[in-house]
């Protein structure tokens, strides 16, 4: 399914949308409710991520297949190697397939948990025969994934012993961790978090939990997805406004730095309860913009994309581990940008940089390609405020945001299936 999208005729002012719960809260719930029965989660995200890990977590089937859901596949591994008597083997997408898990495998191995490859050594699918773990010390390299970390986490109160993860290397999306170490303390969880400056790591250590204290939680909306619309208010006319439900003002998640980056692009956001309204300043904008995205890689391709349009150049680091997510984000954001208009595109594994040589109008009848990436169709989709453009596979938004296309169409945007 292609869409083509071009620009609204007449442009609409202070529209509200309600952006769905968050997948990387929703996920981590989910987790936790398969541990403690009597949790009760609110506003539970849409995503497909998370349809797919909450009936993994249901099945009773002996092949478990996760698709392209990155996080079924990490929480689920930590899951189902901790429980008893079940085999299974999880599996995904091809793409999937490609993605590396060997670093959370062997921290199962060390903590006694039988887990094979039936392919590839160090991806994907897994064999897993569930044991009863007990926990205790584990020194895990903390500079490749955060989920890993996360998916052990997570675990952590269901374990005799409780856990002591030790983190060594840089640290790697941050906030996603800071995320969870909350969410688990939210729920009355025992988690200690400190560093060690002398032996350069940190170590989390989680107390093991037979009973939840707090038997409620409630998602916040998904900040990643609130992404795409700063990007749009961004290429607007002084004086516009957009309303998003419902976010906070102290939220968990780490992509709310869009609140400070977007004061760049000229994008002013206000709370009042739990509606963020998004308005478009009249300021000059900076000639380049740099970020370091080390803790909040998904917004990689919604600041590179806004740059393309407003014709600022960029320089992003921090995004090595975009290669390894549903494509090689660096190396998409290159091929699709370079569509747009004449500019130089350079990347390394872990930067991107963007020098725009001409500036005035995008081309026109653009094509993205998305490679099976949600993040690509969303994050280059805002650009039809100025031209048309062509999403290849739009569908492939469902992972994150299946309401996106509809929400589009709110602010007036001609959306055309081809």
């Amino acid at each position: 399914m292609d869409f083509l999208c071009t620009p609204p005729v007449t442009h609409v002012t202070g529209q509200e949308l309600t952006i769905t719960g968050s997948k990387s809260e929703s996920n981590r719930l989910l987790i936790l409710k398969a541990l403690y029965a009597d949790l009760i989660i609110e506003n539970l995200s849409t995503s497909d991520d998370t349809k797919y890990l909450a009936q993994v977590l249901a099945s009773d089937a002996a092949v478990l297949d996760i698709g392209h859901a990155g996080t079924a596949m990490r929480f689920g591994t930590a899951y189902f190697a901790a429980q008893a008597g079940r085999e299974i083997t999880l599996t995904g997408s091809d793409r999937m397939k490609e993605r590396p898990i060997h670093i959370l495998v062997n921290a199962l191995h060390s903590l006694g948990a039988n887990v094979q490859y039936n392919g590839q050594p160090g991806f994907p699918p897994l064999l897993i025969k569930g044991s009863k773990l007990t926990g205790g010390a584990l020194t895990v390299d903390a500079s490749v994934s955060s989920q890993f970390l996360t998916a052990l986490l997570l675990m952590a109160p269901s374990f005799e012993n409780g856990l002591s993860l030790i983190l060594t290397g840089k640290l790697t999306s941050r906030p996603y961790l800071a995320m969870t170490v909350t969410m688990l303390q939210n729920l009355g969880i025992v988690v200690n978090w400190h560093k060690n400056e002398a032996a350069s790591s940190e170590t989390i250590t989680v107390v093991p939990c037979e009973t939840l204290l707090v038997k409620t939680a409630a998602v916040e909306s998904d900040w990643s997805s609130a992404g795409y619309w700063f990007s749009w208010v961004a290429f607007q006319e002084p004086g516009y406004e957009l309303r998003l439900q419902s976010f906070k003002s102290d939220s968990l998640q780490g992509d709310s730095a869009l609140l400070e980056w977007f004061k760049a692009f000229g994008v002013e956001a206000t709370f009042q309860d739990a509606v963020l309204t998004l308005k478009k300043l009249d300021m000059r904008l900076p000639e380049q913009v740099t970020l370091d995205l080390t803790n909040e890689p998904d917004q990689a391709q919604t600041i590179f994309a806004t740059c393309l349009g407003l014709g600022i150049d960029a320089h992003l680091t921090g995004l090595h581990t975009l290669k390894i997510k549903e494509t090689d984000r660096i190396e998409a954001m290159k091929l699709v940008g370079d569509r747009f208009r004449e500019s130089e595109i350079t990347t390394t594994a872990s930067t991107l940089t963007l020098k725009v040589l001409k500036t005035g109008r995008l081309r026109e009848n653009v094509v993205v390609d998305t490679f099976n990436d949600h993040r690509m169709a969303m994050a280059f989709a805002p650009l039809s405020r100025f031209t048309s453009l062509i999403v290849k596979d739009a569908g492939v938004v469902s992972k994150s945001y299946g309401s996106y296309w509809d929400d589009l169409k709110k602010l007036n945007v001609r959306i055309k299936q081809i």
